[in-house]
């Protein structure tokens, strides 16, 4: 495991290191008050580190600070991996992005979707087009979660046992037929939303490739960049961070859910079942702003990282006019959407320091990245609280980066 410091000095990098240490400050100010259990967070220019800051327990109860070496369960920042494990197989010419999944996963190739009536008595027509493989890389299938609660097809989903996480014993590809069989909420390509998309693009993945989800990670991926501590199960339990709920007390532990990267889960899950370290994913982002290169090690070409960093979303407008509301803390103004990550259309829009061309996610337990290549700058957040909308710990890490670059 590389060591996880800082190797440059922030006034050589363009910053002002008395204002870096405002991030530990802001967000030591929410452990003071108990709204996080413990934080980390790494910002790193030109390929390096100038500074990481960390603050209170990875594990409350048992007392456990905050390390470096802390394991996270980054959920939905699974997405961006996924998604590059798809376009090394575009690259290849295994597959390209108009193709209709149905050539892999015939059970996509009628689906239906929802027209009216309720969870109970949906009424479906057929989609007038196939779902294809960048229907899933940018949300735009028709596809969805069942936690969502804000759609019928919504409710269907928590119905068929879909809701924060899949039913027992069922393997990714008895999901996928699942998923398949249930409706969709628009015509692909019509409309923009959240949903179990990269999940099924794993799916393709394995089927493209002949391997299970996790062999091609830790074969294509993970091993080829030193990701040694990042997988579908925590390297070391001890390790690995308790997961929190706010309470009226401040903070509750959920253990039921923290059972998650304990053990090999029945679904390989792409959108959101990885386990990783700061380390590790910091070493990921560094690859993207590369152009898709780390230390001698190619996974992607620079176009085809330009392409994934690009919004796909029609007559490039934002999330806000052509997607579905989904976390008030992550705003839709200015941003648009591209091969697996948000993308920075309009930061006067958005009202963001950031620079237009930024890519980024997060994931559910309210980790964050970002990728600026304007500023050749990448920024990664750790924290185990769910849901990541309880604060706006995003926009204000932009905030408090970007004051401190003064150069």
């Amino acid at each position: 495991m590389a060591e996880l410091k800082v190797d440059v000095d922030p006034a050589e990098a363009g910053f002002d290191a008395d204002r870096l240490s405002r991030i530990d400050k802001h967000f030591d100010r929410y452990v003071e008050n108990g709204r996080l259990p413990g934080w980390l967070a790494v910002v790193s220019r030109h390929g390096r580190i100038v500074h990481v800051g960390r603050g209170g327990y990875s594990d409350v109860e048992a007392g456990t600070p905050v390390e470096t070496d802390t394991l996270w369960r980054i959920f939905s920042m699974t997405k961006p991996v996924t998604s590059v494990a798809a376009m090394m197989l575009a690259e290849e010419g295994l597959l390209e992005l108009d193709d209709p999944i149905s050539r892999w996963l015939p059970e996509f190739a009628s689906p239906r979707v929802f027209v009216k009536g309720s969870a109970l008595k949906p009424f479906t027509e057929p989609a007038t087009s196939p779902i294809r493989v960048w229907h899933l890389l940018t949300h735009t299938a028709g596809l969805t979660y069942g936690f969502h609660h804000g759609h019928p097809v919504d409710a269907i989903y928590r119905a068929a046992g879909f809701e924060w996480g899949t039913p027992r014993g069922a393997d990714l590809a008895a999901c996928c037929s699942q998923w398949a069989a249930l409706p969709l909420l628009f015509q692909p390509g019509t409309e923009w939303n959240y949903s179990v998309a990269t999940d099924v693009l794993g799916r393709v993945v394995e089927v493209v490739s002949g391997l299970p989800l996790d062999e091609f990670f830790s074969s294509r991926i993970f091993s080829p960049l030193g990701m040694t501590e990042t997988g579908f199960v925590a390297s070391s339990v001890s390790r690995l961070a308790a997961l929190y709920i706010p309470s009226a007390d401040g903070l509750a532990r959920n253990d039921a859910f923290g059972r998650l990267g304990t053990s090999r889960p029945d679904c390989l899950s792409g959108g959101g079942g990885l386990v990783s370290s700061a380390s590790d994913y910091w070493r990921f982002t560094e690859m993207l702003l590369r152009g898709g290169s780390l230390d001698g090690v190619r996974l992607l070409s620079p176009r085809t990282v330009s392409l994934m960093a690009s919004n796909h979303l029609p007559g490039h407008v934002d999330l806000e006019a052509f997607g579905r509301p989904l976390f008030a803390e992550m705003p839709f103004d200015g941003f648009g959407f591209g091969l697996g990550f948000s993308v920075l259309e309009d930061p006067v829009k958005a009202r963001t320091l950031s620079s237009a061309g930024e890519f980024a996610w997060g994931g559910a337990a309210s980790t964050a990245f970002w990728v600026d290549p304007d500023e050749d700058l990448t920024v990664g957040f750790y924290t185990q609280l769910l849901p990541s909308s309880t604060y706006r710990l995003r926009p204000q890490l932009r905030q408090l980066v970007y004051q401190a670059l003064v150069d």
